[in-house]
């Protein structure tokens, strides 16, 4: 398999977000939200400064840029264990436990 490209990895994330965005409004306690929150800071963080890249660097392999973004893979694959417990809708649950899985494969 070929490593991903800015462009692959931009979308995964963006997506993601979609998805936590949804999940966090969905939330019914203030410790999902939190949990959500945190998460969600960190994929903002990411975001922001692949942003900041020309539109020539796209195809250009992807690594992660930001800090909280590399240490948010523990804080996702808790997620993905306490879904039940997190996420409301079924269909906020299947779409965040794929794109879970695509987002936690960036992260080296």
């Amino acid at each position: 398999m070929s490593e991903p490209t800015i462009a692959y990895a931009s979308e995964c994330i963006e997506q993601l977000l979609a998805v936590l965005d949804n999940a966090y409004w969905e939330a019914n306690t203030i410790e999902k939200k939190d949990v959500l929150y945190s998460i969600l800071s960190a994929l903002h963080a990411e975001r922001s400064e692949l942003s900041k890249l020309s539109i020539q660097d796209h195809d250009l392999e992807y690594e992660a840029i930001c800090r909280e973004f590399k240490e948010v893979k523990g804080g996702l694959n808790n997620l993905r264990k306490a879904m039940d417990d997190h996420v409301v809708r079924i269909k906020t649950s299947l779409e965040l436990d794929r794109l879970i899985s695509e987002v936690v494969a960036l992260i080296n």
